[in-house]
């Protein structure tokens, strides 16, 4: 059976979102579409200055990913709200993988709600972002 808002309960798994390898040409063109050109997400030298051995992912592309997991299987206008924390950060290469699972559900009135608790981890398992969905059932 097909996990559905109706159907799901506390402790189903969402779909998997499996993002296609961070690369610098995806950090350029992140920088581009967010209005983020911080220099740690696209020249080498600068990021390497900075101690961070080479350019870092952003967060809030990471964040995106785990967002597309969630619209991957609700419509948006169903998420009231999404929050994160970032825990680590995503370096050029790194394979990251989306994941959800029914954490909560719970009526209030006439409305119905469940909770998602969200992660993002690469390849390794090294969870980059950590956060929670709340979608209305109803």
């Amino acid at each position: 059976m097909t996990l559905s808002l109706e159907n799901c309960r506390v402790g189903d798994v969402l779909p998997v979102l499996n993002a296609p390898p961070i690369t610098r040409q995806m950090l350029a063109v992140y920088c581009g579409a967010s209005g983020d050109h911080n220099p740690v997400h696209v020249d080498s030298d600068f990021a390497r200055d900075a101690g961070l051995g080479d350019v870092i992912a952003h967060g809030m592309l990471i964040m995106a990913y785990m967002g597309r997991c969630l619209t991957d299987w609700v419509s948006q206008d169903r998420i009231t709200r999404f929050s994160t924390r970032f825990l680590a950060m995503t370096r050029v290469g790194n394979r990251i993988t989306c994941t959800a699972r029914v954490s909560e559900r719970w009526r209030d009135g006439a409305k119905e709600y469940i909770k998602l608790a969200v992660q993002a981890a690469d390849e390794t398992g090294e969870v980059k972002t950590q956060g929670e969905a709340i979608v209305d059932v109803t």
